[in-house]
């Protein structure tokens, strides 16, 4: 186990497989899986969820960018609920929904705290909501909570195999990274990841491991030491 700790990004498109929206029963239970699979390693999980199976505010049309960006992060309790649910009834693991945004009958309000030690007594904890404040994506909301919780690394399972140059899906001759640098992804604007997000993680010294998740079962191999993705950390 080369991490005792891991803050667990997915998107929500990942939620939705092939369908482009909703939840795809048996894909997320494929990344469920793998998730008490890496638990069982012995790691302390911490797990953010996009919303764009649901909803993006920033492609929202007629409708104020703040209430698109609330509308969101109620996006992002559904599939944290649906997750945690799984992983508690079809896997047998002690799981807290933890939300930004006030919702007492659907989750714990997200205290620093009490996060830290249900990872200590060995729950999965998913943090839903993003930061609670509009304007800020869930990349920014995974930083900041991978800051909080004293994360090792940020998993961010993607559509992709990593970091390129330029975007693989339209150029053949795109080159992956291995490495890279937070300045570097930020000085060439490269879109793995937002700039408030690489910004923080840099800041506090949290490297980002970028991978596909198409094969959940690449968390388990991240975990344990694989080489897969690309790592982005300021030190190379």
């Amino acid at each position: 186990m080369k991490y005792k700790r891991i803050l667990l990004k997915i998107s929500g498109e990942a939620l939705a497989g092939e369908n482009r929206f909703g939840i795809d029963h048996e894909v997320t239970e494929r990344i469920c899986e793998a998730v008490k699979a890496t638990y069982d390693l012995g790691v302390q999980i911490g797990i953010v969820i996009g919303a764009g199976n649901f909803w993006r505010g920033r492609d929202s049309v007629g409708i104020d960018r703040a209430k698109a960006d609330q509308m969101g992060m109620i996006a992002t309790v559904m599939n944290s609920v649906a997750v945690g649910n799984i992983l508690q009834e079809q896997y047998g693991l002690e799981v807290r929904v933890m939300t930004a945004i006030n919702m007492p009958q659907v989750a714990e309000p997200y205290i620093i705290s009490r996060a830290r030690r249900h990872l200590e007594k060995g729950r999965v904890i998913i943090l839903a909501g993003g930061t609670g404040n509009p304007f800020f994506s869930t990349d920014s909301g995974a930083a900041l909570r991978a800051a909080e919780i004293n994360a090792d690394i940020i998993f961010k399972a993607t559509q992709v195999d990593g970091v390129y140059d330029k975007d693989p899906h339209k150029f053949e001759d795109a080159e992956k990274y291995d490495e890279i640098s937070f300045t570097t992804v930020l000085s060439e604007k490269l879109a793995v990841i937002d700039g408030t997000a690489a910004s923080l993680c840099r800041d506090n010294n949290i490297p980002i491991l970028v991978f596909n998740i198409n094969d959940p079962l690449n968390i388990k191999r991240a975990a344990e030491g694989e080489n897969i993705g690309t790592v982005i950390k300021e030190d190379i």
